[in-house]
């Protein structure tokens, strides 16, 4: 009898080269629609799906594999003999290969325009069926989803290799592409419908690989950078390298912590991150300003480290950077001298991304921990103004209030227990990770390379203790930002009083761990 392959794929991508030597091996070519249209006016010999079914497709196309005969040819074990028996009754012919791809659902709904009725219309419903059919009867079915494999399966058909371990890749290969397509639509519409506290009983994820790296956080760890499927324009996967040696897995942690950072800033701004937690970070009104300000306030943790604008990167800047080792540059352009300056240290990576102030679009955070993960939506909430408590007695002048916010948005990416002290929008100090809220103050006035007198100080947390106060009073601190809400406020709040330092609360916690 003759084999029988059925080909219905959306990606023609080298399908006809496939059909040629698959008929040149013998086998009859069962096809649908545009795939069967496209073989024929390549002059390869095609039975239509409706020819073999007796059934024509329907519903302008919602309806075409959908049908007995061809389930049956799929499913049937060859291994048993009522199973062949049955065919025979039933007059069904077994099919030996099935190559199929799916409907761009993914590309689709990444399209600005996508309404609701393209991204339904793109739900694949027979390609996954076929696919989930043949990959279930692997022993005997062939099962082809991915045209970058179309050439080696050619030479192994050529070469009559086809063994069980190509088989066995096939098959999982198949329930990839089908667990990965049914969860995008699960995201698509969950975020859609359910909005984002989708958090169901089952978590279905679904992420592309991006890259393999060469290592992990160290050298005896292995390691992969897997992109989320949907389009999230101003993140770090829609970066151009422009420069420099591939990204390494702590690269890819310090660009993510500096391209957070630096979208919560309008006019021009520069933030230096270092192991993925800020060690500089300023705004002015011209760029090259804020980057002065920035390096000149940690001169020794911004070495080795990743610098992040918001603005285009113009000469000045460029030769001012050059000037010390740096293991990133990010921004959303780059003047020509500019990128020619960045270009002359060869292992810099230069990283263009164009919407880099665009707010992040991200609908969960993902941590794993022991025996499992932890998921959360991001901490995107927004300092509103009209709700700011002012609990002192001495309130902030307009020039403290600008830097209290500045400070605000700095805190908030920065590992917690978290202290910024600023002042004119620019970081002085930054206690970070600390066990205990008071050491971490400790160190960001330690850490000051500069006079703390007339600053601010945000809190990423309240006070327990009124200690941390006592501190920012000995060091010039004039105001303090904090959310509130201990049982002892009341003996900061006092201490404040005392030294007649401005605190405000701003009811929102900005734990990061």
């Amino acid at each position: 009898m003759k084999k029988k392959a059925l080909i219905s794929v959306y990606d023609k991508t080298g399908i006809v080269e496939l059909s040629e030597v698959l008929c040149d091996l013998g086998y009859e070519i069962v096809s649908t629609g545009g795939t069967a249209n496209l073989l024929e006016k390549k002059n390869i010999k095609v039975t239509k799906i409706e020819e073999l079914t007796g059934s024509p497709e329907c519903l302008n196309g919602r309806v075409k594999t959908l049908q007995f005969k061809i389930y049956g040819g799929i499913l049937a074990d060859r291994s048993k003999i009522q199973h062949i028996e049955q065919l025979k009754m039933l007059d069904i012919g077994l099919i030996d290969v099935v190559v199929v791809n799916l409907y761009p659902f993914l590309e689709t709904v990444n399209k600005r325009d996508c309404t609701l009725e393209d991204a339904i219309e793109n739900i694949d419903i027979g390609g996954v069926t076929l696919i989930r059919a043949a990959a279930k009867n692997y022993k005997d079915v062939l099962i082809i989803t991915d045209v970058n494999d179309y050439n080696n399966i050619i030479e192994a058909l050529k070469n009559n290799n086809i063994d069980n371990k190509i088989r066995e890749k096939l098959m999982v290969k198949a329930f990839q592409t089908t667990a990965g397509y049914d969860s995008l639509i699960n995201i698509y519409f969950g975020k859609k419908f359910c909005g984002k506290e989708y958090f169901t009983e089952v978590l279905n994820l679904t992420y592309n690989k991006f890259q393999n790296l060469r290592y992990g956080e160290n050298p005896n760890q292995s390691a992969a950078f897997y992109k989320f499927p949907f389009i999230k324009f101003g993140e770090l996967t829609n970066a151009e390298i422009l420069n420099g040696k591939e990204l390494s897995y702590n690269n890819i942690a310090d660009a993510s912590s500096a391209i957070m950072l630096i979208k919560e800033f309008e006019e021009p701004s520069v933030v230096a991150i270092k192991h993925s937690t800020p060690c500089a970070v300023a705004s002015d009104e011209y760029l090259f300003n804020a980057y002065l300000k920035a390096y000149n306030s940690d001169p020794v943790s911004i070495f080795g480290g990743v610098v992040a604008f918001n603005k285009k990167v113009d000469q000045i800047t460029a030769t001012e950077l050059n000037k010390i080792f740096l293991e990133i540059v990010i921004a959303p352009d780059f003047d020509e001298k500019a990128l020619e300056i960045l270009k002359s240290k060869k292992n810099l990576r230069i990283l263009q991304l164009p919407e880099i102030s665009r707010q992040s679009e991200t609908e969960f955070e993902i941590k794993t921990v022991s025996g499992g993960i932890l998921i959360q939506n991001p901490d995107n909430i927004l300092l509103d103004e009209s709700k700011i408590e002012y609990v002192t007695k001495r309130k902030p002048t307009g020039e403290e209030l600008k830097d209290m916010f500045f400070a605000w948005k700095v805190v908030k990416h920065t590992k917690s227990n978290a202290i910024v002290i600023a002042r004119n929008r620019c970081t002085l100090g930054i206690g970070t990770g600390q066990t205990s809220r008071v050491w971490s103050t400790e160190n960001a006035i330690k850490h000051s390379r500069t006079d703390t007198t007339g600053s601010v100080l945000a809190s990423d947390a309240f006070f327990p203790f009124p200690d941390s106060v006592e501190l920012a009073a000995d060091a010039g601190i004039t105001s303090i930002i904090q959310p509130g809400g201990s049982i002892k406020d009341k003996d900061s709040v006092t201490a404040c009083n005392k030294h007649n330092i401005a605190m405000i609360f701003t009811k929102i916690r900005h734990f990061k761990h």
